[in-house]
């Protein structure tokens, strides 16, 4: 799952099944699209053109599997210069991508699951190697876990594999699990060079500020550290169908100056994320749309358990009990014709199949009972804050500057804790540093965001919620709390080839996941991306895989 704050963190899973577009809980009658992209045919798209792409942060990391490069605005740029084994529709139907591979299926599950891959044999990386099975060697033994040099974001799914094996020749590639991995699907994309996996050095700094090679539709055209632009161009050497674009320019700037930039006529594509001003200026911008759909993406709050305020649960929980989701749902959500319907699952969306309500009375607003808890945590009011051995509760919350969604989020918390004896302090911190300087490192106390989740639930999420025992190595869970219990029961859903019984371990993982308060899920966010009209191809993907060769503007 990727993170965005509203900037947006990407899934840990990383890959493109077990999502169903549906309406959501709750009564609300209003449609939700599953996608909306303004699909058309590749003969309906001119040739050529420059798309201007708005995007809120500028990454520095751009391996991404490594755990600073987990950012959805990475992903969506190396989308269209990486490649991976498989594609998602918008019902999260995962299916081979022919342009890598011809084909992948389970080919043994006795004595040991067996997945063979038939690579595409014309695919290159952009120095003119082909891509093999030692790439995908390679890129499991970096992200296996097994050498904690390698700061990955997660190695779930490539801890259960034995080994990975030459077929018949070079593009075949014999994957041997030595426990059973239900989305296996979900492993090898974005697959990067063996050079890059094969040592730590390569893959913690041979991507920083830079991208060195790419197989895909594009290739990197380059860096302006200045104009903060990044610059794609079509690659005439692509062995599928040819890029109707001419290039591709992202431009990243804080996020409430992409509006302005849009509704100038500056940019003709922007995430509009769950801002009702930014929706409305989008909508009456002139020869332009938004384009919404439900994806497998949520608001919440990350609760740092390895701070000195928070590292007692039942101070967590307490804080917890003292936040009126709903009323930040109803804040963030109004004039976004989207329904304001809580979610109670760290797992599924209210959309998904699979979703059930594990909340109980945590996911209760509940001030009294969140007072008495401090009390008896030792937490006593003196004045208006609490304090326990002459230190105040003072909470400090950690917002990207320019996201005016995370500040109101916070002044909305600020007035409710103010209520138990808790204050909070808003934080703003440079978006460009948000995630890297603050977020990944544990600097902070309570932070919100995004998750940007993909079609498999479990192994999208394991890595956010999974255990480090020794206190180090938390990767990619920066709540920086978990338990045995949660493993196992993660591990069991992720071992499952039964999607039924996966889904039941999986709400038995996240009925764990409430009493230890390290995730606070808020709501499905709604994507609204604001596209000029005469664009093809892109927008609200939900979890449909953009094809970049298809997007242009129409003819």
């Amino acid at each position: 799952m990727t993170v965005a704050g509203s900037l947006l963190l990407a899934g840990c899973g990383g890959g493109p099944g077990s999502g169903t577009g549906g309406p959501a809980s709750g009564g609300d009658e209003r449609t939700i699209r599953a996608f909306d992209i303004n699909p058309q045919p590749r003969d309906k798209i001119k040739d050529g053109g420059t798309l201007r792409w708005g995007i809120n942060e500028f990454p520095a990391q751009w391996n991404r599997n490594h755990v600073d490069g987990n950012l959805a605005m990475a992903a969506v740029i190396s989308n269209a210069l990486l490649p991976g084994p498989f594609v998602s529709n918008e019902k999260a139907e995962i299916s081979a991508d022919q342009n890598y591979v011809l084909d992948a299926k389970v080919t043994a599950q006795r004595p040991k699951q067996v997945v063979t891959y038939t690579l595409n044999p014309k695919a290159r990386w952009s120095d003119g190697k082909p891509i093999t099975w030692a790439d995908y060697r390679a890129q499991w033994e970096a992200l296996s876990g097994r050498d904690p040099a390698f700061r990955i974001v997660s190695s779930t799914g490539y801890q259960d594999i034995e080994k990975v094996a030459r077929g018949k020749d070079d593009h075949q590639v014999v994957v041997t699990f030595g426990k059973p991995f239900g989305d296996w699907q979900s492993l090898f994309g974005p697959l990067l060079p063996a050079a890059t996996n094969g040592s730590a050095e390569a893959f913690n700094n041979a991507w920083l500020n830079q991208i060195p090679v790419t197989a895909g539709p594009f290739k990197f055209g380059g860096f302006d550290q200045t104009a903060k632009t990044i610059t794609l161009v079509r690659d005439d050497k692509w062995w599928g169908a040819r890029a109707k674009l001419d290039k591709i320019i992202f431009r990243a700037s804080e996020q409430d100056s992409l509006i302005g930039a849009f509704s100038n006529g500056e940019l003709d594509v922007i995430d509009v994320g769950p801002s009702a001003p930014d929706y409305a200026r989008a909508k009456a911008t002139s020869g332009a749309q938004v384009r919404q759909a439900a994806g497998p993406d949520f608001r919440h709050f990350t609760f740092n358990g390895s701070s000195e305020l928070l590292k007692e649960r039942a101070v967590r929980q307490a804080v917890q009990l003292g936040i009126n989701r709903q009323a930040i749902a109803q804040s963030d959500l109004q004039g976004l014709d989207w329904p304001t319907t809580l979610l109670n699952n760290h797992f599924f969306m209210n959309t998904q199949e699979g979703y059930q309500d594990n909340a109980g009375e945590l996911g209760t607003y509940q001030p009294e009972k969140a007072k008495q808890l401090l009390d008896a945590a030792g937490w006593k009011l003196n004045g208006a804050v609490r304090q326990k051995n002459g230190k105040p509760l003072d909470l400090r919350f950690v917002v990207p500057s320019g996201v005016q969604l995370s500040k109101s989020e916070g002044e909305l918390a600020q007035s409710m804790l103010a209520q138990i004896g808790v204050k909070l302090t808003l934080q703003p911190v440079p978006s460009d540093d948000f995630f890297t300087k603050y977020v990944i490192p544990g600097n902070f106390d309570i932070t919100p965001f995004a998750y940007i989740g993909t079609p498999f639930p479990i192994s999208s999420s394991y890595g956010i919620y999974a255990d480090a025992p020794s206190g180090e190595n938390w990767n990619a869970n920066f709540g920086r709390t978990g338990s045995a219990a949660i493993d196992e029961a993660m591990s069991r859903a992720g071992q499952s080839l039964d999607p039924d019984r996966a889904r039941t371990e999986t709400n038995a993982a996240d009925r764990l996941l409430w009493p230890e308060v390290n995730v606070l899920p808020l709501y499905q966010r709604p994507q609204n991306v604001a596209v000029r009209q005469a664009l093809a191809n892109v927008g609200a993907r939900g979890f449909y895989a953009l094809r970049y060769e298809d997007i242009g503007f129409m003819r």
